[in-house]
């Protein structure tokens, strides 16, 4: 399910639904994270400058980090610090995490975040805890109570539940989402005491189990959604179907796209690695994984060094001979081994949509295979 909570979301939920103009592009300079987050934490790793020291100079740092975030660190933090620890000229991230969250947080360094909507696009796994008994206008434990009960449902009664919430689905979503009603934001509205009425939407569950149930109030699930899923509005549906009420008092992402849990990093591992590089015992390149892993899913093409040429150009190269693609759709472009584009293949064609400059600091040739 899409659940990255942003503000008022559990889950990637809210970020698989903005534009992706809006998802760190706009601003190569920062993370672009205007209304999603709940809580703001005033964490000095933040990248504040000390004193009247001057800022030094940003560099090329191209690659993904996925960063294995901690509770209470919102997802425009995670990326000024990590944007601070490489001194990257562009950081963006993958789908929003909320503070309430733990787990994966794709970050993506300078051209990498051309290949963020690949990431967004793709399933997401989220390990929750459903709090039983109390439902809140914002379906998480940050919530106000709005009603509660002291019915709690059966272990045989979860497991029964659990068909009618897999494969599509219609769901509605939280009041307190990022989804735009006239304009506004559905959660601004919330907030000012509108009554937001959202209209319900398909969406996809692939999987989804009771992990366990540590006792009577609360039962854990893992759950694997394609995109613009709420895992919120999940636990509140559970909730009223099963005669009770309920909301997500826990989260952790460990699937985003090609990224897993083996792919994940903690900051306080990354620093440490920043700290070795900084007095020459080691390389950041060791903690970047490439840019095309966000790629997994899309066919590669090799080209000739002539070829490549006139496509960084952003012309068009003809197909010829035996070994041309015979498919067509998206193609990522490669030379030597190298990332060189994005591009379309039709009508005897590879026609670049966009073109990578990988001058910098890049992932080291270790990690461009893949555990």
């Amino acid at each position: 399910m899409t659940m990255d909570p942003a503000y008022g979301t559990i889950g990637g939920e809210e970020a698989d639904q903005r534009d992706t103009q809006k998802n760190n592009f706009a601003d190569p300079g920062a993370a672009s994270e205007p209304h999603q987050e709940r809580r703001v934490n005033n964490d000095p790793r933040a990248g504040k400058q000390k004193g009247n020291q001057p800022r030094r100079d940003r560099r090329d740092v191209h690659g993904w980090v996925v960063l294995d975030k901690p509770i209470g660190m919102t997802s425009t933090q995670a990326v000024a610090v990590l944007k601070r620890l490489f001194n990257a000229k562009r950081a963006g991230h993958a789908g929003t995490l909320d503070p309430l969250a733990s787990g994966g947080l794709p970050i993506a360094l300078g051209e990498a975040t051309k290949t963020v909507p690949f990431v967004m696009d793709g399933r997401k796994r989220y390990q929750f805890t459903v709090c039983w008994g109390e439902e809140r206008d914002t379906d998480d434990i940050e919530g106000r109570v709005t009603a509660t009960s002291d019915q709690r449902p059966t272990r045989e009664a979860i497991l029964a539940l659990l068909p009618r919430f897999t494969g599509v689905i219609e769901q509605i979503p939280p009041r307190y989402s990022a989804i735009k009603v006239q304009g506004e934001r559905a959660y601004d509205l919330a907030r000012d005491g509108e009554i937001v009425e959202l209209a319900p939407r398909p969406v996809e569950i692939h999987h989804l189990t009771l992990v366990n149930q540590p006792d009577n109030d609360r039962a854990v699930f893992e759950a694997e959604c394609g995109k613009g899923t709420y895992v919120r509005a999940l636990a509140r549906d559970m909730g009223r179907i099963l005669g009770t009420y309920g909301h997500i008092c826990a989260l952790r992402r460990t699937l985003v796209g090609p990224f897993d849990e083996n792919d994940m990093i903690p900051l306080d591992q990354l620093e440490a690695l920043c700290d070795r590089a900084a007095s020459g015992e080691g390389s950041l390149a060791d903690a970047l994984m490439p840019v095309e892993t966000a790629l997994d899913d899309i066919p590669a093409l090799a080209v000739t060094r002539a070829d490549a040429a006139r496509l960084h150009r952003g012309q068009a190269v003809l197909l010829r001979g035996r070994d041309a693609p015979t498919s067509s759709g998206t193609v990522y472009v490669t030379v030597a081994g190298r990332l060189l584009a994005l591009a379309e293949v039709g009508n005897g064609e590879i026609i670049p949509k966009r073109v990578f400059n990988l001058t910098g600091l890049t992932a080291s040739s270790g990690r461009n295979e893949r555990n």
